[in-house]
């Protein structure tokens, strides 16, 4: 056998041996590719929309020293020389300065960033701890009173924007009834340099309730509904009745051998929506004057601060594809098809 035939039969063994490791390289390989789209995206905004000699000397500035100034910092080179200058910046963490706040835009974000996680974790607990008893019990109770009132009540979820939830949760919780805080993050914990907390204070928890309630009613009617049509759809399998057969206790059978089959298709929802929860932070954080990410972008919007607007655009959409990748990859450990199916 001749070297080449021998290494690609070799190589060849080795893929169908190892589906698992081809598979996260596909992924990762196209989590790349999708930054790399990002870079691009974020690029033309800073060279559409920003003014790097501006936002460094402003306009009080001759003509002349505004030319000088673009040759040095190379605004006259083709675009893409520019564009993988800005990329290898963006690896090394500089997306600019932030003309507002007078420091490295990443600086700013990542800030702001503890914020809008503990916004989303306690958005994503309530989320877990209200969808599964809830679609559990109406898929095993689709036609109980209680199991209509609670989907119905998922479908008006579903229409109302978060904004408008925000607003009435605002009026009735801190407003009429006095009993919650309204905005901002309230009593906060310094833990390292650029990390507060307000998980560790009473009146920082307080202060959580209202803008986590707000965010969460994004996806959790979309949960509920997800996990009583994949019940349903678990309970009418064979091995769901044959556990029956055995009389294994209605709990067990319900979580151990329903629940646990209803898992992939929501983890894999959940991933998506993981990402998609954080961009909804805009409009809560706004509503509650929440200092996240969200309400620091909406501030480079009307300032105009370009970097500002990179950054969180590259930081958002970074933290959108690891998830979505790390997502893919233990659905893929979990189950097989989706290997087999991907080497097509």
């Amino acid at each position: 056998m001749q070297p080449a035939a021998r290494f690609r039969s070799t190589h060849t063994s080795s893929n169908k041996k190892n589906p698992m490791f081809a598979f996260i390289v596909r992924r990762i390989a196209q989590a790349v590719m999708v930054m790399l789209v990002i870079s691009v995206i974020g690029f033309a905004i800073k060279t559409a929309v920003g003014d790097p000699v501006r936002d460094l000397v402003g306009v009080a500035v001759s003509a002349e020293e505004r030319a000088r100034l673009s040759e040095e910092l190379g605004l006259n080179d083709p675009l893409p020389v520019q564009w993988v200058r800005f990329l290898g910046g963006a690896l090394q963490g500089d997306l600019g300065q932030s003309f507002f706040f007078k420091r490295p835009a990443m600086e700013v974000i990542l800030r702001k960033a503890p914020a809008t996680l503990e916004l989303v974790l306690a958005a994503s607990v309530i989320i877990v701890l209200v969808s599964i008893p809830v679609g559990i019990y109406a898929a095993v109770r689709p036609r109980a009173a209680l199991s209509r009132l609670l989907m119905g009540g998922s479908v008006v979820g579903v229409s109302i924007p978060v904004f408008l939830t925000a607003i009435m949760l605002i009026y009735v919780f801190a407003i009429h009834l006095g009993w919650l805080p309204s905005y901002g993050r309230g009593e906060t914990v310094r833990l390292t340099s650029w990390w507060e907390t307000g998980l560790l204070t009473k009146d920082g928890l307080l202060h959580l309730v209202l803008p986590a309630i707000s965010l969460s009613s994004v996806m959790l009617p979309l949960f509920i509904r997800l996990i009583r049509a994949e019940m349903k759809e678990v309970l009418e399998a064979e091995y769901m009745k044959y556990a029956r057969a055995k009389g294994l206790r209605p709990w067990r059978i319900l979580l151990v051998h329903g629940f646990k089959n209803t898992l992939l298709p929501v983890i894999t929802v959940g991933g998506v929506q993981l990402g998609t929860m954080i961009a909804f932070t805009v409009l809560t954080e706004t509503v509650f004057q929440w200092q996240g990410m969200g309400f620091i972008f909406l501030e480079a919007v009307e300032r105009a601060d370009t970097s500002l607007l990179v950054a969180y655009l590259v930081f958002v959409g970074f933290m959108f594809v690891v998830v979505n990748t790390a997502v893919d990859i233990i659905y893929g450990l979990v189950n097989p098809m989706v290997r087999i199916t991907g080497r097509k």
